[in-house]
């Protein structure tokens, strides 16, 4: 933590800067940079560190604690400053700025000299006799062509031999859904196997235009000569190349030339995604894992800097998911580093907004790889926090729903969600205490007091009271939403609170804060997510509640009974736990129970006799 005594010290020399436009340089106590910004106007820019630290996310608190001092440079323009501010990063890589390792190396496609050959993606040439394919720059292009060629020609994705096999050895799932020839088993001879492999290699080397060509000329020679099976397995290459051609047209670009780049972030860490498209077909992607990132927009502006300051294939076009820091100046930039012009788009709708998708797609899938969570479940999360204006992603939901009949039973569910998925170990159920009647801003008030005052007295944990979430969704519109906001405030709580409205068929339309409504229904995974959310609350709630209009129900038949009260009908379902077993009972049985004598015993007996 910065001391007083620094913070008073770089405050006031903050406040002596310029409004001029340049770039500042923060160090640590050892001298060393640890992070460079550009700034419009340096004085504005450089106090904001230096004031009150409420408005700062986790990452900038923890640059700030690390300053023990700054410089600057004063440039002519922002322009210029953000010019140099891009050369000095690129030259002192420091540790708060978003730095991308430039992992593009050399990469191969070994073909082995075995008696039954095969081949697979390299980083590097061996000392040994196998025939080597490259070398290629991207790994995507080296891994995207080994696959495609191996489930065309149906050649093993292992690495066994198979001289040693035997017919008794059995296939693996590859060769039931039709991606292996199984020379394991000897379901294919060396012969045919061999040749497979060469026509592969041809596919590689020669692209797969020429290939189909090639490949029908080989299929009616076969035809001819009668080697039906040969020709069986060339018609199903053909077809698997001329289904690969169909799937690269859809996700084709109708721009020749264009970038797509998404990030997708939790609160820990965040990817951004980067797909390449050259003659209008995808030629290469790259992902990048950083630091959590909360605001976007300035993450996406701090990203094309760095990503393009270190990659000088800049395309006419950049698609980009969502809003960027400085997009005009950064189309600038890039129109002089390129020596053409650049535009900076962020499609909404259309083709390039699937190729968007399909981006944050892949973004969301990387990061969940690394964070444990699935695919799908963390862009929706991110979806969300992009639609409620959150400063981090919200994995941990709270949901509240309140469930009466006419004010009768009145009680109340939270569930909880964890990265997407239901969390059951934080569910609650609660009977209305406070009041009765039928008013559900009071029910939520009561709810929310009981579930806050239970977090204060409880050890903090990973999930239940001992908890804060992320979010808090009610079922309902601005009036639930400001009950529970009022009572939170109360209780300096500070959480984020929007409801979840429903349409006229009682599906969710939307999500309202207490002063605007905001549509979900055009962003998929969000919606998906808030209309599971909604329904499992309301499903939670509506059972506890008929479950306890069911047990009244039934003590309402025992109090029925002259001298049996609430107390005694509880009794007697606790001990035979259902009217049916009471019915059967005998007097002395019923007489067994604590608290019911003799007389009460024959009463309850002849009721039901």
């Amino acid at each position: 933590m910065i001391n007083r005594e620094t913070l008073d010290r770089l405050r006031k020399k903050a406040n002596s800067l310029p409004l001029l436009p340049g770039v500042y340089l923060m160090r640590d106590s050892h001298k060393k940079i640890i992070y460079i910004g550009k700034a419009k106007h340096l004085k504005n820019r450089v106090s904001q560190y230096f004031g009150s630290g409420k408005q700062h996310n986790d990452k900038v608190r923890s640059m700030v604690s690390n300053i023990d001092d700054f410089e600057y440079i004063v440039c002519d323009s922002e322009f210029e400053a953000l010019i140099l501010e891009c050369s000095l990063i690129k030259q002192h890589s420091p540790k708060y700025n978003i730095l991308l390792k430039d992992d593009k190396g050399y990469h191969y496609i070994k073909i082995t000299n075995q008696q039954y050959p095969n081949f697979f993606a390299v980083k590097q040439k061996d000392e040994d006799d196998a025939e080597y394919i490259g070398p290629y720059n991207s790994a995507f292009v080296v891994n995207q062509t080994v696959d495609q060629a191996k489930k065309v020609f149906k050649i093993p994705q292992c690495a066994k031999n198979f001289s040693e096999q035997t017919k008794h050895s059995r296939p693996c799932l590859n060769f039931y859904i039709g991606n292996c020839c199984a020379p394991c088993c000897h379901k294919i001879d060396r012969e045919n196997y061999c040749d497979a492999v060469k026509q592969a290699v041809s596919f590689i080397k020669n692209g797969s235009s020429d290939m189909v060509a090639s490949l029908k000329v080989q299929m009616q020679d076969a035809a001819q000569k009668l080697q039906f099976e040969r020709a069986a397995r060339l018609r199903d290459a053909i077809r698997s190349i001329e289904k690969i051609k169909e799937r690269q047209k859809v996700i084709a670009s109708t721009y020749p030339n264009q970038d797509v780049i998404a990030v997708v972030s939790d609160n820990e860490l965040a990817c951004f995604e980067v797909l390449n498209f050259r003659n209008s077909a995808l030629c290469d992607r790259y992902e990048f894992l950083t630091d959590s990132v909360e605001d976007g927009s300035q993450a996406r502006g701090e990203f094309l800097r760095r990503y393009y300051s270190m990659n000088r294939d800049i395309p006419p076009r950049v698609v980009i998911d969502s809003q960027v820091e400085d997009r005009e100046l950064l189309q600038e930039w890039l129109g002089k580093i390129s020596g053409k012009k650049v535009s900076i788009i962020i499609p909404q709708k259309g083709q390039q907004r699937l190729l968007v998708e399909m981006c944050l797609s892949n973004a969301a899938e990387r990061l969940a790889q690394s964070t444990g969570t699935k695919g799908s479940k963390a862009a929706a999360i991110d979806e969300l926090r992009k639609i409620l204006g959150l400063e981090k992603s919200p994995e941990y939901i709270e949901a509240y729903d309140i469930s009466h009949t006419a004010g009768e039973e009145s009680v109340a569910a939270m569930v909880t969600f964890f990265k997407g998925e239901p969390h059951k170990a934080g569910y609650r159920l609660f009977k209305i205490k406070s009041f009765e009647g039928n008013d559900d801003y009071r029910s939520l008030q009561e709810v929310i007091e009981r579930r806050f005052e239970e977090y204060k007295k409880s050890e903090k944990g990973e999930s239940g009271f001992g908890r804060l979430p992320d979010l808090i969704l009610v079922d309902g519109g601005r009036g639930q939403v400001s009950a529970v906001k009022q009572k939170l405030e109360q209780l300096e709580i500070e959480v984020p609170v929007f409801g979840m409205v429903k349409d006229s068929k009682h599906k969710t339309r939307a999500i309202t804060q207490d002063n605007r409504d905001v549509s979900i229904k055009a962003n998929h995974r969000a919606f998906v997510l808030v209309s599971t959310i909604q329904e499992e609350v309301h499903r939670f709630a509506i059972g506890y509640h008929r479950k306890r209009r069911a047990n009244k129900s039934i003590s309402t038949t025992l109090t029925e009974i002259e001298g049996v009260g609430e107390l005694t009908a509880k009794k007697l379902l606790q001990h035979f736990k259902t009217v049916a077993a009471i019915k059967q009972a005998s007097v002395e049985e019923i007489g067994a129970v604590k608290g019911i004598n003799r007389s009460v015993s024959q009463r309850i007996y002849d009721y039901f006799h």
